[in-house]
């Protein structure tokens, strides 16, 4: 089983597509697959992707292949897919990097678009790394079953960039962005893949995450001519008002002025991929006085053995991704147990289950927005001293809230061995307030929180950590403190954050 990204939902699916072009076309829905083959094959056509030329005696054409998907109420899906390993970095390609919106800025996002009314609209870009033009000259081999018979001998010349080039994805990036550029959008300066329009008293926030794209506006006519002009540019599907984003299911209630996230489709898939569907409901997700470490690895050949087929660093990937779009209550305890993936125990895994069954437990709950008079971020920091048992390093946190929802957080062990509870805190209050800044300047320039314009209201409970932290001058208990965490002395000093006692 494998976990794929599709328009609606994150979904675990068994392994039952086909995996060759064989196996496709011989197997009981050969008639589908074929079609969903032609399908590709047309939009690769109507795009324009490549050109067939006679083979260069200097060049070796990559190979590609046919992927094969299933989809919940959804025809089989066929995608061709280059071979992109076999690419050598400075020939094939150089640059790769292509940027997503990260899901806590969706979040601030919706949490705007909960307190202001915002409409939340949604469209998926068809074939979208079809899209990006390619800078490099890339040949490939003509796809399986579907070779030209009368220029059988002949290659492939990419004009288009296809999925698997390793430059594939930053192609259609570059592409988008000139694109909607071009419609009058400014892109913002802290979140590359977050784009605001604005002509009057009319305005409209673009978000795009590879080819899904969230519209979040205030003005109907604006928002109908961004879509005509994404439709004009790019082969687009109108998916309406937002309702699913990554997987994420989104539920609205207009008349409460409310929004809530939740992930329940993903964490049943993952309860039933290990077999913790019916298992009993936990009420934390690690239980008071859980104490891990190494002294906990298996320490035999046959307990080696036995762990080696427990999927434990399966299980920590599948809840981080419920953590880090919905579940900050589930973040410690996922920081805590990574730690060991190299050699888990049998009490690391029965820590992981712990999580899986709270997670049975609450796998309906909600990451709510919506109920607060006031549009104002505000962050909390707290940490525990030397509670990791094999370093004596301390463990830190944050969150930050906007509209009476969780925003942003952070759970993890500190990179540093602390003498002191202040200091620990002291150090949690520095990292916590790089982060403030960091949501500062993206609401700022957002342009509609007004309260952006003010110092963030960062807590913290240590009497220690806030006087260090407001202080001048080093003291003789912290000149040992590494420089790096002295800097939210000058965050505060420039009227970013402001330090308050709760």
């Amino acid at each position: 089983m494998f976990l794929t990204m599709g328009q609606h939902d994150v979904l675990l699916l068994d392994n039952d597509e086909p995996k060759t072009y064989k196996e496709a076309v011989m197997g009981p829905d050969s008639e589908k697959w074929l079609e969903a083959m032609r399908f590709e094959l047309k939009s690769m056509a109507d795009n324009q992707v490549w050109n067939l030329v006679e083979p260069l005696d200097q060049v070796r054409p990559i190979k590609c292949k046919w992927v094969f998907k299933k989809k919940i109420d959804a025809d089989g899906n066929a995608q061709l897919v280059a071979k992109g390993f076999r690419q050598i970095q400075g020939v094939d390609y150089d640059e790769t990097f292509s940027p997503v919106a990260m899901l806590k800025s969706i979040r601030i996002l919706i949490a705007i678009a909960t307190y202001h009314d915002y409409e939340v609209c949604q469209m998926d870009v068809k074939t979208d790394f079809l899209n990006g033009n390619l800078s490099e000259d890339e040949y490939m081999t003509q796809p399986e079953g579907f070779v030209d018979p009368q220029n059988a001998g002949k290659v492939c010349k990419l004009l288009k960039s296809i999925y698997g080039l390793k430059q594939a994805s930053r192609s259609w990036n570059l592409r988008f962005d000139e694109v909607v550029k071009g419609f009058g959008f400014i892109k913002n300066v802290e979140e590359p893949c977050v784009y605001k329009k604005v002509s009057g008293s009319a305005l409209i926030f673009l978000v795009l995450y590879v080819d899904d794209i969230l519209l979040i506006r205030n003005d109907i006519p604006m928002l109908e001519a961004v879509k005509d002009s994404l439709r004009k540019s790019f082969s687009m599907k109108d998916l309406g008002e937002a309702a699913y984003i990554l997987g994420i299911k989104i539920y609205r209630d207009r008349s409460k002025h409310l929004i809530g996230l939740s992930q329940s489709t993903y964490i049943d898939k993952v309860l039933k991929r290990f077999n913790m569907h019916d298992s009993k409901k936990g009420f934390l997700p690690m239980s008071p006085g859980t104490i891990l470490s190494t002294t906990q690895c298996p320490s035999t050949t046959d307990e080696q053995k036995r762990m080696s087929e427990i999927p434990y660093a399966s299980a920590i990937g599948s809840i981080m991704y419920a953590m880090i779009c919905t579940r900050p209550d589930v973040s410690f305890a996922l920081s805590v147990t990574s730690r060991y993936q190299s050699c888990p125990g049998e009490g690391h895994w029965i820590a992981i289950k712990s999580i899986l069954k709270y997670l049975r437990r609450t796998k309906d709950a909600f990451l709510v927005f919506g109920g607060e008079e006031e549009l104002v971020v505000k962050g909390y920091t707290d940490a525990s001293f030397q509670t990791d048992k094999d370093d004596s390093r301390s463990q830190a946190g944050f969150v930050f809230c906007l509209n009476g929802g969780v925003v942003s957080w952070k759970s993890s062990k500190q990179d540093t061995i602390a003498d002191s509870t202040t200091e620990v805190e002291y150090i949690a209050t520095s990292k916590a307030a790089k982060e403030a800044v960091w949501i500062r300047k993206f609401v700022s320039e957002l342009g509609v929180v007004p309260s952006a314009s003010c110092p963030l209201d960062l807590y913290c409970d240590n009497m220690g950590a806030i006087a260090q932290a407001k202080e001048p001058r080093s003291h003789q208990k912290s000149k040992h403190i590494l420089r790096r965490y002295h800097l939210i002395k000058e965050i505060i000093d420039r009227g970013d954050v402001k330090i308050c006692k709760i």
